[in-house]
């Protein structure tokens, strides 16, 4: 009697949460924009208003319905590529070879409106897009930009960037892996780990220490490469969607042409960072809208005491504060992409940049969850899955922690990076 009580209630179909739930609308039917206080398209050109919205009507109309089920099962949807080939948007300012040629402030209100949806989908996007095709971008040789970009640009390839290893995250410049050269080309040894999109990309730009110079270089690798191996990292409790792998190189052949002519060095690498993390930096100010959009519509939907949640001073209060986190965190990233567009970004702006709104997201994401009380915990109303997205992008691309740090060495001249060494005691 009890295995079949059991068993009748697993088999029964879910619930639709809007039946579940009639005063509250699930993020399936996702809110209209209301975080813009401040009205950022008045900052925009017409061609970055239009970017921005073109995303916008596609991610709230056939992304947002259908990611939840996705990001349940930590599966990737590969039926949103298309849909992004179709954007355009994809090598962002890179100019030529099919690639759009936006303006930075174009393509990180692109990356926001996408992540104003879903975090993991906007994740993707970037780590083939500001990662792997910018470093193509800056650092191929012509023929490579050539043979690659356009396929990328298309979606019809996906890319994957792989800088972080097991033993080196924070500390990625003292990276393991290896490249030795043998006629004809280079020979990779090494492993990397938490590689976005590796699972499935077609090409894997690899960065590795030339055992020769001891510097770092950069080589696109394919994926069927004998040697290469690429295994999904489970049990994740955020950007569950995206496909995170650890790589195994061994024995890995990559010929010449294939070795990245402009990375001769981690100050190389760093150049696509700095760049990457004014892109991320917009990703946590489009989580964050969501988010708002999410709470602004459900409080004035539900009721509790017999008026709506958006009648009660404190919900009030908080909303207001998520709100006036939101037009601060834009007003600094649109002046990161101002000052990248005038070429006076340094690092440090990059890393403060990237490390403040990121801390303020938290913030603001927290109070969402709040707001939203039970419902605040399921994905079906955007801010629990958000909430659990925005700690990876708290930590990835630089920590807090260390993109503080970089700035810290930026207005001070004193790195503080590596612990001074410990002084062995005499014997007396």
């Amino acid at each position: 009697m009890h295995k079949e009580a059991k068993s009748s209630y697993f088999d029964m179909p879910a619930l639709d949460v809007s039946v579940a739930f009639p005063q509250a609308t699930p993020a399936s039917n996702f809110p209209p924009c209301t975080s813009d206080y401040y009205q950022l398209a008045d900052l925009l050109t017409p061609e970055e208003q239009a970017i921005r919205m073109k995303v916008r009507e596609c991610m709230e109309k056939e992304i947002a319905p259908i990611m939840t089920k996705y990001w349940e099962k930590a599966e990737f949807p590969f039926e949103i590529i298309p849909k992004f080939g179709a954007l355009h948007i994809a090598g962002g300012t890179i100019k030529g070879y099919g690639c759009p040629g936006h303006s930075i402030t174009g393509s990180a209100v692109a990356a926001a409106e996408v992540a104003r949806v879903d975090a993991s989908c906007s994740t993707f996007l970037l780590v083939h897009s500001s990662l792997a095709m910018l470093t193509i971008g800056l650092c191929g040789s012509e023929m490579q930009k050539e043979k690659y970009l356009p396929s990328l640009a298309e979606f019809d390839t996906v890319a994957c960037w792989g800088l972080t290893e097991p033993d080196y995250g924070s500390d990625a410049s003292g990276l393991g892996t290896t490249a030795r050269k043998v006629e004809g080309g280079w020979i990779l040894e090494g492993q990397k780990r938490w590689i976005g999109n590796s699972t499935f990309a077609d090409i894997l730009v690899i960065f590795a220490r030339n055992t020769s110079t001891n510097q770092i270089n950069g080589f696109i690798v394919k994926k069927d490469a004998p040697g290469l191996q690429c295994t999904k990292i489970e049990n994740k409790i955020g950007l569950r969607i995206v496909q995170n792998g650890d790589i195994l190189l061994k024995n890995v052949f990559v010929p010449d042409e294939d070795r990245l002519p402009g990375v001769n060095s981690f100050q190389d690498t760093n150049k696509v960072l700095a760049v990457s993390r004014v892109m991320v930096a917009w990703q946590p100010i489009g989580i964050t809208m969501g988010v708002y959009d999410m709470c602004h519509r459900y409080l004035k939907e539900r009721k509790q005491f017999g008026a709506p949640l958006a009648a009660f001073q404190i919900n009030q209060q908080k909303l207001v504060q998520m709100l006036s986190n939101i037009q601060a965190m834009i007003l600094v990233g649109w002046r990161l992409c101002k000052l990248h567009e005038s070429d006076k970004l340094t690092h440090g702006h990059a890393s403060l940049g990237k490390s403040w709104i990121t801390l303020r997201a938290r913030e603001t994401v927290a109070l969402g969850r709040e707001l939203l009380g039970g419902n605040g915990i399921l994905a079906d109303f955007h801010v629990a899955k958000a909430f659990c997205d925005l700690e990876p992008i708290y930590t990835f691309e630089g920590t807090y922690d260390i993109n503080t740090l970089v700035t810290g060495r930026e207005i001070t001249g004193l790195a503080s990076f590596k612990p001074a060494p410990v002084r062995q005691k005499s014997r007396l």
